[in-house]
């Protein structure tokens, strides 16, 4: 898949999520029928111009139908939801192209969606009294730029009564947009819950990357350009592997291939 057919389709992505374009002049949401569906990728709810719900908000309800349509998504694509069709993906790919000292992730890292997963998607939101949405509320930087500031733009009575939870969801995203320019998908790979489910679907989903050792030429090429600073002759059941095609590209012996195969 080539870079420019990839960025046409997360463009599009992101335009059929959020069609309603429009609702960002006077910060009204779309509640219509589509609101009963999920997003592939994460998309806040109240986004202006969303048409879907996002999962993650969805599955703190405890909605099965959420779960369900998570699990259904990530064993059909895995990751590659992530690096086609998330618009916040997206996003992360065109900060890093901000020229600036590009850092690589320690591994170590990269567990932490899975703390933020258990602990403020599955634990806290059925523990609390209310129910409350604790990701969201309190660590979502895509709720944040997609509908925290473009309703505040819109209303001044939401203005009125900004404080220290505002405060804190702006220094979450501001912190998260540095990381994403300095370090390739740095929220997919440290702090998105929804990165972690499909990660964990990776191995088992009918889009996969394929490695022939018998055709590999052994020249280095696919871990050199691999954005993630994966091994993709050792790595292509990676959890952290967003299927971006690049290392296939790379390839010219033509060992590694996408394509949807049985398990």
């Amino acid at each position: 898949m080539k870079i420019f057919s990839r960025r046409l389709i997360q463009f599009a992505a992101l335009v059929l999520t959020n069609p309603f374009a429009a609702n960002f002049f006077d910060g009204k949401l779309y509640r219509g029928g589509l609101k009963n569906f999920c997003a592939p990728g994460l998309n806040c709810w109240s986004c202006p111009g969303a048409a879907f719900v996002c999962p993650i908000g969805a599955l703190q309800t405890g909605s099965f139908y959420a779960a369900g349509t998570v699990i259904l998504i990530g064993l059909l694509l895995g990751r590659a939801v992530c690096g086609f069709l998330c618009p916040f993906g997206f996003l992360q790919d065109l900060l890093n192209k901000i020229p600036s000292p590009k850092k690589i992730l320690p591994r170590a890292l990269t567990r932490v969606k899975y703390f933020l997963l258990i602990i403020f998607v599955l634990i806290l939101p059925a523990a609390l009294p209310l129910g409350q949405p604790t990701f969201c509320e309190f660590i979502c930087p895509a709720g944040t730029l997609e509908a925290g500031l473009p309703l505040i733009a819109a209303h001044e009575e939401f203005r009125a009564a900004l404080g220290k939870l505002f405060a804190l969801k702006i220094s979450v995203l501001i912190a998260v947009i540095v990381g994403c320019v300095v370090v390739h998908r740095f929220f997919c790979r440290v702090l998105c819950p929804l990165g972690a489910i499909y990660g964990l679907l990776n191995r088992w989903s009918f889009w996969q990357l394929n490695f022939s050792e018998q055709a590999c030429v052994n020249c280095g090429r696919c871990k050199k350009i691999c954005p993630l600073n994966l091994d993709p002759t050792k790595e292509n059941n990676s959890a952290e592997c967003v299927r971006c095609g690049r290392c296939v590209e790379s390839c010219p012996s033509k060992a590694l291939q996408q394509k949807f195969s049985a398990q």
